[in-house]
């Protein structure tokens, strides 16, 4: 018998869980200082758990933000995380649009991702030309800034986009 995704917020139970994700999932990087002051910060995340059986097997965090200058509610998806043993599962994809719809639920308009652009423009994310990042990327990575509206948001948004504290790390925008 096949069993059944869940997809839901994520719960101080959980963090065990998500701090192992991590690692496995990005055997390269070390995220868990980021994903732990992510997770330390509810009011300014929201971070979502993909659940298979009764295991963690997948994370996304959005940290919400704005635009120098601009009205519109923005986030930022980083990171998002799923098991290796569970990828091409549709997992992380489901982890998205859950995101995405929940955002949209709260009044964002606007996600920004600094990702692979084969990968997000499934969900509509396109380049994005007119918000910058908090730190000039390197070149070979301008494509993989994106951006998606949500909603009927047709406003068009220019300046620098403004994170957290946490996200002012220029080691988080750079290779």
């Amino acid at each position: 018998m096949e069993r059944e995704l869940e997809i839901r917020e994520s719960v101080a139970q959980d963090r065990v869980e998500i701090e192992a994700l991590y690692p496995r999932a990005f055997a390269d990087e070390d995220l868990l200082p980021l994903v732990g002051n992510l997770l330390a910060d509810p009011g300014g995340t929201v971070s979502l758990v993909a659940i298979l059986g009764s295991a963690v097997v997948g994370n996304i965090i959005f940290t919400k933000c704005s635009v120098d200058g601009c009205d519109t509610r923005a986030a930022l998806l980083a990171p998002l995380a799923v098991d290796p043993t569970c990828q091409g599962k549709g997992i992380g994809s489901a982890l998205v649009q859950a995101g995405l719809r929940r955002l949209q639920e709260d009044g964002i308009s606007m996600v920004f991702v600094l990702g692979d652009p084969a990968y997000y423009s499934r969900f509509g994310f396109r380049s994005e030309p007119t918000v910058g990042t908090p730190y000039p990327l390197p070149t070979d990575w301008a494509d993989a800034w994106q951006s998606l509206r949500l909603g009927d948001t047709v406003e068009l948004v220019r300046g620098k986009l403004s994170v957290p504290e946490i996200w002012l790390d220029p080691a988080l925008w750079s290779d």
